[in-house]
């Protein structure tokens, strides 16, 4: 009799990298940013059942810090409710990959069979400048393989261009942090009286950018879970899409 769970591959098994945003600050509120706790340990859990690898990566390397109310240890109880990012920290070892994390220049392509770009609020203020992980997510895309961003994550489809000089996002249906979610927190941050009134949160909106670079943007609702693929280009909505994100993944790469 076997014990083997059916459910874990036997074979090589499949690689992802996960790549998560280096603390920054943000420039509308002068707080510090980070990457969103769910958006890191859900897609690993559900990669990891499966019995994929994955790496951590980001991209300057080194320690990364998560979005305050993304912690469910942060006193505010905002993520008090997500057990698995709770999990996540109080497992030495786990937690410990967020200190070391590799930068994304080190990233061999051939190696792994995904990427997937977490989000958190960071993402909006560094990815911009992050031209080691726009190339390396073009070279994944390019090559066939799984590219797949998540939440603000999704920012960096803003500077991918495919090596024709064509934006990866011009024709994709894709979904992101959307519009009506960022009206949501908007209006939560000036309730705190953190955001003066006719301001915003972030500094641009990847809905309205998006859209513009000629993407088709789709979502399913205010902090729905959903994620979508367009071929191999898959997109999360928000951090309540990780689980989902991987989903996706998982049903493209097959276990």
């Amino acid at each position: 009799m076997s014990l083997q769970d059916p459910n874990v591959a036997t074979a090589t098994p499949k690689r992802v990298a996960i790549v998560l945003a280096n603390p920054t600050t943000s420039t509308t509120t002068g707080w510090p940013v980070g990457f969103w706790w769910s958006e890191l340990t859900h897609p690993y859990a559900a990669f990891r059942e499966v019995g994929y690898e994955v790496e951590i990566f980001s991209p300057a390397g080194g320690r990364c810090e998560g979005d305050a109310l993304s912690d469910p240890r942060d006193p505010s109880g905002y993520s008090a409710h997500d057990l698995t990012s709770m999990g996540f920290l109080s497992t030495p070892s786990l937690a410990a990959l967020v200190e070391r994390t590799r930068p994304v220049a080190e990233i061999d392509v051939a190696r792994f069979d995904a990427i997937v770009v977490a989000g958190g609020q960071a993402p909006m203020f560094a990815y911009d400048r992050a031209t080691a992980l726009q190339r390396k997510f073009v070279e994944f895309y390019e090559a066939g393989k799984i590219a797949a961003a998540l939440c603000h994550g999704v920012a960096l489809l803003r500077y991918a261009v495919l090596a024709d000089g064509t934006p990866l996002a011009k024709g994709k249906t894709i979904t992101g942090f959307a519009n009506v979610e960022e009206d949501f927190a908007d209006d939560a941050v000036r309730r705190m009286g953190a955001l003066a009134e006719g301001k915003h949160l972030m500094p641009w909106r990847i809905q309205d950018e998006l859209v513009a670079m000629g993407a088709n943007f789709v979502q399913a609702g205010l902090w729905r879970a959903f994620a979508i693929r367009d071929g191999n280009l898959v997109t999360g909505q928000q951090n309540y899409s990780g689980a989902e994100t991987a989903r996706v993944v998982i049903e493209a790469l097959g276990r």
